[in-house]
């Protein structure tokens, strides 16, 4: 196959603030650009407008770099961490061509680049640009397969759910956009241009693996990855569709089983002793050496996410519960864990209340509900203390990992590249059958 093109959805508002850097070019206006604009929404198109002056306008538009190498452009205040404890707004500039398009009253920021150049900022916006070699080399792998088999996978429906009366069982995975492949945050892959391109080494590592991926059964892999998937990794069918993927079964996040511990993490008592336990494991760490390669700034907000606790009030959990379901359970009575995945994390959670009892699920639907964000995972136990006529005035969660724990772990190959595994060896540890090739040169 030949190297494809991405299309890669930026930021969306009513006006646009940009700057080209260097000399681009408009298709059919046969005339350079440079400097700084404002792009607005005029009647059902854009105005282009410089100097507070309108300079051209029209239906979509592009601007297309002289120099894909040397020239860039700036697109100020883009939100990133969007619904996250670290949203916030920065600049930040791009390679490639710059189109505006209209969608309902707002403009569109589309970057289009070619697949290499955008991996070459995403591995470096996932993580730090100064992480192993071998790390950075592993994780270019599986954002390229997992990227090529989104592709692959295009106009399908994303977002599914089986409704009663009992239970609303709802999973999430990248959903299509319509006017463009892929959005820049964490809802698809982290891309913030050139921003994050701080030295070299995310350059080699995208230039060494040029065009490997994933493969099983000669197929490309739609290869997933986490932050800490907490000592067991997750497998596809458990957190997506129920559809079993080989090469994302379940894993023990180690090079043997840890000894004197009974890991089947879908019995409550098992997993009651796991997560209250410190097993050895390769994302069982503290290291902020090999932490900053993985937690990039506002992540490295995060701390305690191989084991973790949360606790909430009686007022706070029903609230919370009530806003973001837009249920009205009532006081909340219990959580009860009706089906846990292989590395414990709970696929239907039954939550009991005064007004209502119903089971949620899968794992994001319930990582949603229990916190204001998006809680670190659904691996957790709970507790609840103070109850007074079957009502607790407290709960506490006891958690692990973060993240829906399938695939590549990011901290636990962080710490694999920094004990000497080799690209090739992080992927296989994680990955079991599969194969890496060549899609293109």
């Amino acid at each position: 196959m030949k190297e494809p093109n991405v299309n890669i959805g930026i930021l969306s508002e009513k006006e646009i603030l940009f700057d080209l850097y260097g000399e681009f070019l408009s298709p059919g206006l046969n005339k350079h650009f440079s400097g700084k604009f404002k792009a607005k929404s005029a009647g059902g198109g854009i105005s282009i407008q410089q100097e507070s002056k309108e300079i051209f306008s029209g239906k979509e538009i592009v601007f297309v770099p002289n120099d894909l190498e040397t020239e860039s452009f700036l697109l100020r205040n883009v939100m990133i961490g969007k619904d996250f404890h670290w949203q916030k707004k920065e600049n930040q500039r791009f390679r490639g061509s710059l189109k505006l398009i209209r969608e309902n009253e707002n403009i569109t920021a589309v970057n289009i680049l070619p697949i290499e150049e955008y991996l070459t900022s995403v591995i470096s916006s996932e993580m730090s640009a100064n992480s192993s070699p071998e790390l950075l080399k592993a994780h270019a792998i599986v954002s390229r397969g997992w990227l090529l088999a989104q592709l692959e996978k295009k106009n399908r429906k994303a977002v599914s759910e089986t409704i009663s009366n009992e239970e609303i069982i709802r999973w999430y995975d990248r959903e299509d956009h319509k006017d463009y492949d892929f959005c820049a945050d964490d809802h698809c892959q982290r891309y913030q241009g050139v921003t994050r391109i701080v030295n070299e080494a995310s350059v080699n590592a995208i230039s060494e693996t040029r065009g490997l991926v994933l493969t099983h059964n000669d197929k490309i892999c739609d290869a997933r990855y986490s932050k800490c998937c907490g000592g067991v990794t997750e497998s596809f069918e458990n957190v997506w569709e129920p559809e079993k993927h080989e090469y994302l079964s379940s894993v023990i996040d180690y090079k043997f089983e840890p000894e004197g511990t009974e890991i089947d993490l879908q019995q409550e008592k098992s997993f009651e002793h796991w997560v209250r336990s410190n097993p050895n494991s390769f994302c069982n760490t503290s290291d902020k050496k090999i932490l900053s390669q993985v937690l990039v700034d506002f992540d490295q907000s995060t701390s305690d996410f191989f084991r973790w606790k949360v606790e909430y009030s009686q007022d706070e959990i029903s609230h919370l519960i009530r806003s973001k379901t837009k249920i009205d359970f009532g006081q909340i009575k219990d959580l009860v864990p009706v089906e846990r995945g292989f590395s414990g994390r709970i696929i239907r959670l039954k939550i009991v209340g005064t007004n209502k009892t119903l089971i949620i699920g899968k794992e994001l639907a319930i990582r949603k509900a229990l916190s204001p964000t998006h809680l670190y995972s659904s691996a957790f136990i709970v507790t609840k203390e103070n109850v007074v006529d079957d009502v607790p005035g407290k709960f506490i969660l006891d958690g692990a990992g973060w993240g829906h724990g399938v695939g590549l772990c990011q901290i636990g190959a962080a710490v694999m590249g920094e004990l000497g595994y080799s690209f090739d060896e992080i992927l296989t540890h994680y990955f079991q059958k599969t194969k890496i090739q060549k899609v293109y040169s």
